[in-house]
C-alpha cells in the first residue's frame, strides 16, 4: 500500500510514518524546509519503496506537484495523511490584547493558508488519483482538541484545525460512494522534540495535569490510531472525528 505523510520529518508525521512502514507499506515522506530531518526519518524506516517529498502546501501549485510525485514514487497512494501544520509556537502566538494588527493578520494568513488551504488542496489532488485509479483510499487529518477547547494564545491556530475538522466530514459524505473514507483525529497536548521545553518544571506539572492519567500522549499512540482509521476495517468510521487526549477534554 502507498501512504503520503505529510509534515513526516519529525515529531508525531515521523511516528505516523515508521508505524506504516513497519507494516511493510511504502511510503512518501514530505517535508518542507528540514531536510536533515526528512532524511533521517526516511533513512530509518524499514522496508523499501518509500521516499522524499518536498514542498510548501500553503502553494496550491506545490501542493499538486507533491501529490503527483508522491503518486509515482510509492506507486499510487492508496492512504494520505495530512499532519503537515503551523503549529502554536513563541514564534506563531498571536493573543489579541499583546499583538499588533500586522503581526495578527500574518498569524492568521500562515496558519490558514498551510493548516487549511494546503490541507484541502493536497486532498483534492490525492483524492482525485483515487477516483482515476478506481481504488479505495483513505484520509486521516490530523486535527486538534484545540479545536474544541480553545486556542487563546493562538487562536488561527484553534480555527485552522476547526476547519480541517469539518472539512474531514465534509469529503467524508463527497467522497464515500468512490470507495475513500475521511476520518480525523484531534489529538490532545503530544510530547515532541518541539515542545519538550514545556515539559520541564511547572510548566510540565501542569500539561500532565490536564489528563486523570497524569501524563501527556505519545506521538506512537497518535500513529497507532492513524493505522486503525487507514485500515480496511475502519471504512464504517468515515467521517469520525478521534479525540485522543487522555480524557483531558471531553466534548458533550
Amino acid at each position: 500500500m502507498g501512504v503520503l505523510v505529510t509534515g513526516a520529518s519529525r515529531g508525531i508525521g515521523r511516528a505516523i510514518a515508521r508505524a506504516f512502514a513497519e507494516k511493510g507499506d511504502r511510503v512518501a515522506v514530505h517535508y518542507v524546509a528540514s531536510q536533515e530531518e526528512a532524511e533521517r526519518t526516511f533513512g530509518d524506516l524499514p522496508g523499501s519503496g518509500h521516499g522524499l517529498v518536498q514542498g510548501d502546501l500553503s502553494d496550491p501549485e506545490v501542493a499538486r506537484r507533491i501529490a503527483d510525485e508522491a503518486e509515482a514514487l510509492v506507486g499510487g497512494v492508496d492512504v494520505l495523511v495530512n499532519n503537515a501544520a503551523v503549529a502554536p509556537t513563541a514564534a506563531t502566538a498571536h493573543p489579541v490584547a499583546e499583538v499588533s494588527y500586522e503581526d495578527w493578520q500574518r498569524a492568521w494568513r500562515r496558519m490558514i493558508d498551510v493548516n487549511v488551504l494546503g490541507t484541502a488542496n493536497v486532498t483534492y489532488c490525492v483524492t482525485r488519483h483515487m477516483i482515476g485509479r478506481g481504488v479505495p483510499g483513505r484520509v486521516v487529518n490530523i486535527g486538534s482538541r484545540g479545536a474544541f477547547k480553545g486556542e487563546p494564545e493562538s487562536p488561527a491556530y484553534g480555527a485552522s484545525k476547526a476547519a480541517v475538522h469539518s472539512l474531514g466530514q465534509s469529503l467524508a459524505v463527497a467522497l464515500a460512494p468512490h470507495g475513500i473514507a475521511v476520518t480525523s483525529i484531534a489529538p490532545g497536548f503530544t510530547a515532541t522534540d518541539r515542545v519538550a521545553v514545556k515539559l520541564e518544571g511547572a510548566s510540565g506539572e501542569v500539561l500532565r495535569g490536564q489528563s486523570p492519567f497524569g501524563r501527556v500522549g505519545t506521538p506512537e499512540e497518535v500513529a497507532a490510531a492513524v493505522l486503525y482509521l487507514a485500515s480496511a476495517e475502519a471504512a464504517w468510521a468515515a467521517g469520525a472525528i478521534l479525540d485522543l487526549n487522555g480524557a483531558s477534554h471531553l466534548r458533550m
